[in-house]
């Protein structure tokens, strides 16, 4: 895969060729404060310790609104044979978990699951990622090469449509508008409705959220002279979920960290990991297989330190031929969680992914 996108309502990114790549962040934090390289683009992996995949691009351009390709074109088919828990196997482990969780030894942990897709001829990156971006032009479409991670990802792709904005900052703003709270859409006009007002009315879905807005203000209420956020959350849809989503907007300090460095402060958030951070991220270790980019961050930093990252979900990492893709989905588990809503949870989450490619859920 050659270069980068990152599509989103107000404007696009697309990146080709690469001037420098790095496995680090600190390695492409220097390379911009130096003055070497204008701008750097990539993806931040689930778990801080595995490398990056970061580029410094040949090329960039800007274009207003989301991408629009001259075409979508048709995709192979394929299907899934492979799912990692097993859903049996998945209900064990959040079971555990909520045990786990009602002693008091954490506060929440997103356990997830994936599927391999295997299709009948390679899928390329950028059809993949035009159909998610027709589906959903109001979400996150991003497309990323993650040869910069060494070896063992070379060729390979992370294609996805999130909709949740890690962070953006534009001179000393800095954004951030994170999900956690979950529910299916419905058909029914007046089932989606109820579904959605249920949410926003859940106890055990405010509390989840809870720990994900006192998280980003923890990160940032240092570095910011003021920051807003809500008391409580919003109600937003994908043509898959309901989320509750919170607005958070803060004025950083001078000097302000880049938008890459506060990527990586905020990072992993509860959305994704739980917390407290380091003893759900433990958790998560011991008993998942390696997330790879699925839970990371996708975006870019320029050289003035302004940019826009991206929480990698509704995502996939493509294998360098094209005939394998894994998605992932996760779901926040707390002491209230229920085995089988969040099994349910994860399939309805996959859908996007799965949609794109005409595989049923």
């Amino acid at each position: 895969m050659d270069g980068f996108l990152l599509s989103r309502t107000d404007r696009t990114l697309r990146t080709s060729g690469s001037r420098d790549r790095y496995d680090t962040v600190d390695a492409a934090v220097d390379a911009l404060a130096a003055g070497r390289v204008p701008l750097v683009v990539g993806a931040l992996p689930f778990d801080p310790d595995d490398p990056a995949a970061l580029t410094a691009p040949e090329t960039a351009e800007h274009t207003v609104g989301p991408w629009t390709p001259d075409s979508v074109p048709a995709l192979p088919a394929a299907r899934i044979t492979e799912e990692v828990p097993t859903p049996a196997d998945h209900l064990v482990r959040v079971a555990a978990l909520v045990s786990r969780l009602r002693s008091g030894e954490l506060g929440k942990v997103v356990a997830a699951r994936s599927v391999l897709v295997e299709a009948e001829a390679p899928v390329r990156p950028w059809p993949l990622l035009a159909r998610l971006v027709a589906r959903d032009p109001g979400g996150n479409g991003f497309g990323v090469d993650l040869s910069p991670a060494g070896a063992d990802h070379t060729g390979r792709a992370l294609v996805g449509s999130s909709p949740e904005l890690l962070l953006e900052r534009t001179g000393r703003e800095v954004r951030c508008f994170p999900l956690a709270g979950t529910a299916p859409r419905h058909r029914d006009a007046a089932a989606d409705r109820a579904e959605g007002e249920h949410l926003l009315a859940s106890a055990k879905n405010l509390a989840e959220h809870a720990f994900v807005t006192d998280r980003i203000r923890e990160v940032l209420d240092p570095l910011c002279e003021t920051l807003t956020v809500p008391d409580r959350p919003q109600l937003i849809g994908t043509p898959q979920v309901w989320h509750l989503a919170t607005p958070v907007h803060g004025l950083l300090r001078d000097p302000a960290p880049t938008a890459l460095e506060l990527a990586r402060a905020l990072h992993p958030t509860p959305a994704v990991c739980g917390t407290p951070l380091q003893g759900a991220l433990d958790a998560i270790r011991a008993t998942e297989e390696p997330r790879g980019f699925y839970g990371g961050a996708a975006g870019w930093c320029d050289a003035d330190g302004d940019g826009v990252w991206a929480v990698a979900i509704r995502c996939a990492e493509i294998s360098a031929d094209g005939l394998r893709l894994r998605a992932w989905a996760g779901g926040g588990i707390v002491a209230g969680s229920d085995p089988e809503a969040e099994l349910a949870e994860t399939t309805a989450k996959l859908g996007t992914l799965l949609g794109a490619l005409d595989i049923a859920g």
